[in-house]
């Protein structure tokens, strides 16, 4: 396979300098933030200068392309999303790459407090000799997942130019909004138009993930009653009061992320907003499997019942939605795109490994819907936050995935 790493490297860091993160809060007619467009465009652009066909930018903030077939073969389909999360801060990016990394702390040039080691990143351990790409203390980098638009356009690019590679008809699609459940659009299934496609959006070398978590959204609102605080006696009633109940009643010491690992599953609280008159609650609940995943959405709804019967003068309300579904329920019956991928790995002298998801990707969705989408590895490690970083030669590999699994679907 040829080196991709000076690409990638490129890329990555030109990728990750843009603005592009999601907001909850935001829009619902497209990508939730306007910002979201300045990859979208970019990728666009991009994408037909290096030749795709059928380049477009959808209405619902999709990027979509083809490159044209080679060969006779399925049409595979190869995603990234462009948003970064927003939980943590992603304006004003500032990647740095760390050439040959020599297995030592790692600090950051903007926050001199904030360092990194193998000792509490293991996986970093493993990465000695390789070329590391960081923030630089005060943002995440957007590794997740501008690492897997990097891999997919160097990948495109390869391709294009080299149309005596043999593989089938490919479809491209960078997604606005996954970070935030709203990456899949009900048309893209149509739009994209392929036999089984890959979510590049994984973390270390040799991930080939096909089951995630199943997962719903919890939103309780809280009307207390608002009067003048000097003539509040017997008649106020403060709504924060009741939220911090709520908060307090839900499980503290397990069923919450910093508790959990493995299989099991969570209930998380990830944001609190208003005042004494009025109270809003958003949560997260996660599960393998469905039956825990109501169990946990039932267990909300009683804490919520509980307090609510504590004063009856006020109203509380919680309502819970449907975000992904675990992909495993779909995939496990027909393993086509998870056997190639691994067949494709082992090709490349990587060990595939499977193991749950503690997340989601735009592949639980777009499985959910119809269209098989195992998720694959881009090397990139703690996301969402300052510490993330990604190797540039896992990157390398995941393209040479991306190169090989196009290949071995028409042999």
């Amino acid at each position: 396979m040829p080196h991709f790493d000076e690409e990638l490297t490129d890329r990555l860091c030109r990728y990750a300098a843009i603005d592009s993160q999601s907001d909850p809060d935001g829009r619902t007619d497209g990508p939730s933030t306007e910002i979201q467009y300045g990859m979208l465009n970019l990728l666009r652009d991009e994408l037909t200068a290096i030749g795709a066909q059928d380049v477009t930018v959808t209405d619902y903030g999709t990027v979509l392309a083809t490159i044209p077939a080679t060969a006779e073969g399925p049409t595979i389909g190869f995603l990234a999303h462009v948003d970064t999360a927003p939980q943590f801060n992603a304006t004003g990016v500032k990647p740095r790459v760390i050439k040959g990394y020599n297995g030592g702390t790692i600090s950051f040039p903007d926050n001199p407090a904030l360092t990194m080691s193998p000792a509490d990143t293991p996986y970093l351990a493993e990465k000695v000799g390789e070329d590391l790409i960081t923030a630089s203390g005060l943002t995440l980098l957007g590794a997740d997942d501008k690492a897997g638009v990097a891999i997919i356009m160097t990948a495109a690019r390869h391709l294009l130019e080299n149309p005596a590679i043999p593989h089938g008809k490919i479809r491209i699609a960078f997604t606005p909004d996954e970070e935030i459940g709203r990456g899949v659009s009900a048309a893209l299934p149509g739009d994209l138009g392929v036999d089984w496609a890959y979510t590049f959006d994984g973390g270390a070398r040799g991930e080939i993930e096909f089951e995630t978590f199943s997962a719903d959204g919890a939103v309780i609102q809280i009307e207390g009653v608002s009067i003048h605080p000097g003539l509040a006696k017997d008649k106020l009633v403060n709504a924060t009061h009741l939220a911090a109940k709520i908060v307090q009643t839900l499980p503290q010491w397990s069923m919450t992320p910093e508790t959990t690992d493995g299989r099991d599953g969570f209930v998380h609280v990830t944001d609190m907003s208003g005042g004494s008159s009025d109270m809003v609650i958003r949560l997260i609940i996660r599960d393998f499997e469905l039956d825990g995943l109501a169990a946990k959405g039932e267990m909300v709804q009683q804490v919520c019942a509980a307090v609510a019967a504590t004063e009856p003068r006020a109203r509380i309300t919680c309502t819970i939605k449907p975000q992904y579904r675990n992909m495993r329920y779909w995939l496990e019956k027909d393993m086509t795109p998870v056997d190639l991928a691994r067949a494709a790995a082992q090709e490349l002298g990587i060990e595939p490994v499977s193991v749950p998801i503690r997340g989601g990707t735009d592949g639980s969705r777009l499985t959910e819907m119809g269209v098989p989408c195992p998720n694959l590895f881009t090397g990139m490690q703690n996301i969402h936050g300052p510490l993330e970083y990604v190797s540039v030669q896992d990157m390398a590999r995941a393209t040479d995935l991306c190169l090989t699994i196009a290949q071995k679907a028409v042999r």
